[in-house]
């Protein structure tokens, strides 16, 4: 129980920090997109087919996260950061439009790795009851990115280009990964059994409730990229924002983010997850509903950003603890099945984002709402089982 276990308790506290440099090398690339454009040489169809790949290299997230299942979390976790670290340390040696795409993919794949072995390591050691919470802690990693280390980001890029960043993520993935080993335990999954690997991988296959959930994840991480790969494009056309300021912009989303985890974190056991998802659905369509009649002023954009975060934000953070729960038995691959439906989602999402924008931007917003409803009207028709029902899932 992690009231009482101040060790876990630290534990959860270093999987923040952790994620906070996974995160920073994630999203820095959105409110800084034309930046790095320039900066590579290329144009924004280029960068939308690298993010398209690194997204849909997510589909190979169940066929790596075995690994955590077979060989213990720590040893997933200590992998997945060894590949994040040679992701940022390839552009270090020569930064170019090569190595950017593949600094791009590598770190994907470590966090393929790292992010469902954290997920199912808390999920071995936390009640179903009290896991919402836990993991909504953790994911405010993903928020605080945007609220501290992507504005430091954009003034670092601002003042020694797009690549001066790549040294201080090679730093942070090489400490993280000492950290890790030095502080995590040595582990063996508590139901591991021969041949549950594969065996994990076909019941996620076959059975339609996990298909139907995984499909929310697709439409709903398609809905979110479809603005976010595009809102820092869209805040530079509109109101001609520079740098720093779209760096502050992106501390506005943090903001947003934060408070949909924090949300998260208070009500989603008490108010029930299914629920939560909804409620969280509801709140980014409404929001992609207004946001292009409030985007003719910065403040008024900064409103209508602000609400579809938070409301995509609380949906995210608690489907994670409702999928914890659906195989226990592998629970790694399940969360990597998860991890790779939003994956796929943000990879159709980005490859979108650029089309649907010469439209303009309510193009976006159109889709947005329409694949949030979507994903609202399949979540209605699953019933999503708790913990003895998802043990005898078929």
């Amino acid at each position: 129980m992690l009231r009482t276990d101040a060790r876990l308790r630290a534990q959860v506290g270093l999987f923040v920090v952790v994620r906070l440099a996974i995160s920073t090398r994630y999203r820095m690339m959105y409110p800084f997109l034309p930046v790095f454009a320039r900066g590579l040489g290329v144009d924004l169809a280029a960068l939308s087919v690298v993010f398209s790949v690194r997204s849909f290299a997510g589909a190979l997230g169940p066929l790596m996260a075995p690994l955590a299942d077979r060989y213990g979390r720590r040893v997933a976790m200590l992998v997945g950061l060894g590949i994040f670290t040679l992701g940022a340390g390839v552009v270090v040696v020569k930064p170019s439009f090569f190595t950017f795409a593949l600094s791009v993919l590598l770190s994907h794949i470590g966090n393929l790795l790292f992010q469902p072995a954290m997920q199912a390591y808390l999920g071995d050691r936390v009640a179903y009851e009290q896991r919402g919470r836990v993991m909504a802690l953790t994911e405010t990693s993903w928020s605080l990115s945007f609220l501290i280390t992507v504005p430091l980001c954009g003034l670092l890029i601002e003042r020694a280009g797009w690549q001066a960043v790549y040294p201080l993520l090679a730093g942070a993935g090489l400490l993280a990964a000492a950290l890790i080993y030095a502080l995590i335990p040595r582990d063996r999954p508590e139901h591991h059994e021969p041949g549950v690997m594969w065996q994990a991988l076909g019941r996620v296959l076959t059975s339609r409730r996990a298909l139907a959930a995984l499909s929310v994840s697709v439409l709903i991480s398609a809905a979110n990229e479809v603005v976010n790969f595009i809102f820092g494009v869209w805040m530079e056309d509109s109101f001609g924002l520079k740098i720093a300021a779209l760096g502050a912009a992106s501390v506005v989303i943090g903001v947003a983010e934060l408070t949909g985890e924090g949300a998260s974190a208070l009500l989603v056991d008490r108010f029930g997850k299914t629920r939560s998802v909804t409620a969280g659905v509801m709140i980014a369509s409404l929001a992609g509903i207004v946001l292009p009649m409030l985007g003719f002023s910065v403040p008024g954009a900064l409103v209508g950003l602000f609400l579809f975060y938070i409301g995509f934000e609380f949906a995210l953070v608690s489907y994670i603890p409702l999928m914890t729960e659906v195989m226990p038995a592998a629970r790694a691959t399940f969360m990597a099945a998860t991890l790779a439906a939003f994956s796929v989602g943000r990879a159709l999402g980005s490859l979108a984002a650029p089309q649907l924008y010469q439209w303009g931007f309510i193009a976006n917003s159109a889709v947005a709402v329409a694949l949030n409803l979507a994903a609202w009207l399949i979540l209605t028709r699953i019933r999503l089982r708790s913990q003895m029902q998802a043990q005898t899932e078929p």
